[in-house]
């Protein structure tokens, strides 16, 4: 069940909405278990057990590592760490093992595709996350254990993030607020994500599918460039409207979960793109693994090796496939160039440093869109002209007549114009215009929404696979 249906949007929000509030408060944590356990259940019946598991177990390794005097504390927090990694890599990274070994061995291994829990990466970092703050002594174990469940099956986030800390919900599972003003705001938050996601990610998605399904010597410069464009866009108005809808839908349960993306396509380098980018996944990988390893507090050499690690276990952790781990290297090289020339790139006008990043990310999109390498070289060469095609076809011509308002409408959703233009709005005319405006604008951007989703069967969430 994804955010952006008719199902979630008039059957199980609405019930859930009513069931929540209509029983007294001290049954709310229940309900809000049992809501994101059937939420999670209804997608994926055959893995419920599997999460269940991974509950109950990080449960007990929380209170195994709890306790600083206990012996052995450590043997257990890195025995936490091995079950959960396992646990991802059986489900996540067999078939991708299998496959290599087979064209290593030159024979077919019969070993049964596994298919891929929804969600898992999430729920996994979620819980591993948990297991070390409580080793750290950062948060205190939690005694009760379904309100580890709570904190793991949370169906706001379960699936595609973001990635929430424990330490940052820890008190709002037994003491949240829930007032009028919060409720309003995560509607109001909620349908900002749901437009994004209907209106633009599905309308974009649509085209950059087409282009990337060509073979590369169909397609002409300026074709694969809109290809190019179109899922930069796409795959920032999808992740960054789940994670909207997300936050939206916590706080109209009384949570607050931490902003995942600043505007990362303002960026003024690659470095600067990670700061605005999935930032709780950025922040995961810098606090628990980065920093453990000696981050910059170590000699050079080792701060080059501790980089590369956590950019090819951040393109591992996105998926199974090499174009992953050739995304996740050719970020941390581009990084680990920066650092070396970060002085030069400072002192060029701002305008050339944008156009650097962007250009940096554009390509990298490419590897994390493509099936594979070839592909995406392919899809390269024709983005930088070394295509049969030409420079323009008629596809190009067609497909950017048909959709450059989407786009022209995308750019500029992507930058803090229209928030600046809202804020200056709300300054000049006073707050007495604030509510009409969300009201009517919400009503009618959920009207829009909900006649594309009528109308439509394409509705992908790219982030679902992770």
């Amino acid at each position: 069940m994804v955010f952006s249906s008719i199902l979630f949007l008039f059957y199980f929000l609405p019930i859930v909405l009513i069931a929540y509030y209509a029983l007294p408060k001290i049954c709310r944590n229940t309900v809000f278990l049992l809501v994101s356990l059937l939420f999670y259940a209804w997608g994926e019946p055959h893995y419920i057990a599997l999460m269940l598991g991974s509950i109950a177990m990080n449960y007990v390794f929380g209170l195994l590592v709890a306790d600083p005097q206990r012996r052995g504390r450590k043997a257990w927090l890195v025995l936490s760490v091995i079950c959960n990694l396992a646990l991802l890599g059986v489900f996540k990274y067999t078939n991708f093992a299998v496959d290599n070994l087979e064209i290593i061995l030159h024979r077919t291994l019969s070993v049964p595709t596994i298919a891929l829990p929804m969600g898992i990466s999430f729920y996994t970092f979620q819980a591993m996350s948990y297991v070390i703050d409580v080793y750290r002594q950062d948060a205190a174990p939690q005694r009760r254990i379904d309100r580890v469940a709570l904190y793991i099956a949370a169906f706001p986030q379960l699936v595609a993030g973001p990635i929430v800390r424990y330490t940052t919900v820890m008190d709002q599972i037994e003491h949240r607020t829930h007032t009028v003003d919060k409720f309003a705001s995560g509607i109001s938050r909620f349908l900002v994500g749901l437009s994004k996601k209907v209106l633009l990610a599905n309308a974009l998605g649509a085209v950059a599918d087409e282009l990337f399904k060509l073979p590369a010597a169909h397609l002409s410069t300026a074709s694969a460039w809109i290809g190019a464009i179109c899922y930069t866009l796409q795959i920032y108005f999808d992740f960054g409207g789940y994670s909207d809808m997300a936050i939206g839908l916590g706080r109209m349960f009384g949570f607050e979960f931490l902003e995942n993306f600043n505007y990362p396509y303002i960026c003024q380098s690659v470095k600067d793109f990670w700061r605005r980018w999935h930032m709780s996944l950025s922040t995961w990988f810098r606090d628990y693994v980065y920093i453990p390893l000696g981050g910059n507090r170590c000699a050079a050499g080792r701060q080059v090796c501790n980089l590369l690690i956590v950019w090819l276990l951040t393109g591992m952790w996105h998926g199974a496939a090499w174009t992953f781990l050739f995304w996740g290297l050719y970020y941390g090289l581009l990084l680990l160039v920066e650092r070396r020339f970060g002085a030069l790139l400072d002192r060029l006008p701002r305008v050339l440093r944008h156009g650097y990043a962007m250009l940096a990310v554009t390509i990298g999109w490419v590897f994390f869109r493509a099936d594979s390498m070839h592909s995406a070289a392919s899809f390269l060469r024709a983005m930088f002209g070394f295509s049969h095609a030409g420079a323009v076809d008629a596809t190009a011509r067609l497909l950017l007549h048909d959709n450059l308002l989407v786009i022209a409408l995308a750019v500029l959703a992507s930058t803090p114009f229209m928030t600046g233009l809202y804020q200056r709005m709300r300054a000049r005319c006073g707050g007495a215009v604030e509510l009409p405006v969300k009201v009517i604008g919400g009503l009618g951007a959920l009207a829009l929404c909900v006649l594309y989703l009528a109308n439509s069967t394409y509705n992908p969430f790219i982030y679902f696979r992770f």
